[in-house]
């Protein structure tokens, strides 16, 4: 069984209101956060870095991991804010700039919108469900699920990601197909897909990939924890 603190709020990237999030730790005391440095290059992170050390935030349990990130910058990571867990896209499709071997066994693969092989999977620690890009397969892309779901059920589930879930499909740019998964929840009904899912595919390390401010992303916190307490 998930605890409440299990689901971690993000500092997200994509929309480009990171700072604000920033902002944000102190004034909702936040002390525990995941981090998405998705759409930041290297000098942009180290800005960010530098804001995150003003706050009082003392740990980052989890972090989206960049292709272009060093050793040097994970390593960072872990000493500073006790990072646990990291996730990358398929290496196949984005090849690792660095070295990072003696990080493997912290890394999870994510489910995203190409194939994995069990392979590929056994070389890191396990699987990074994203439940959002789950569901967006279930409804849209069946083979896609159906080839997912039977490596969730060989391989260890590391950690999560949780977004939104549109009730109608909509053209993704990034993706070029169409999605249901979205990083921004406009209604916490949109999570209630979650319930379509099994216990053992949540881990204890579950972040919201959402761009919505922190203290919206706090009260969807709330949400799933009371959605799937009475699930299980």
């Amino acid at each position: 069984m998930i605890s409440r603190e299990h689901i971690l709020p993000a500092i997200t990237s994509i929309s480009g209101s990171w700072r604000s999030k920033v902002e944000e730790i102190d004034e909702l005391g936040i002390k525990k956060a995941a981090l998405f440095p998705t759409c930041l290059n290297s000098l942009q992170r180290q800005d960010l870095y530098n804001l995150l050390e003003k706050t009082k935030i003392e740990e980052i349990p989890f972090v989206h991991l960049r292709s272009d990130m060093s050793p040097q910058e994970i390593d960072f990571l872990i000493k500073r804010y006790k990072t646990k867990v990291f996730n990358i896209h398929s290496p196949i499709h984005r090849p690792l700039l660095f070295d990072l071997s003696s990080f493997r066994g912290l890394i999870c693969i994510e489910n995203t919108i190409f194939s994995l092989s069990e392979k590929i999977l056994k070389t890191f620690a396990g699987f990074c469900i994203d439940f959002s890009h789950l569901e967006n397969d279930r409804i849209l892309k069946p083979e896609r699920y159906k080839e997912f779901c039977e490596l969730i059920s060989s391989t260890v589930v590391g950690c999560n990601h949780i977004s939104a879930v549109r009730k109608e499909p909509f053209f993704d740019e990034r993706a070029q197909e169409d999605r249901i998964a979205c990083h921004f929840l406009q209604d916490f009904s949109e999570l209630d897909y979650l319930k379509n899912y099994p216990q053992e595919y949540f881990s204890k390390y579950i972040a919201l990939e959402l761009e919505n401010d922190l203290k919206t992303q706090l009260e969807a916190k709330n949400y799933i924890f009371d959605l799937l307490k009475d699930c299980w």
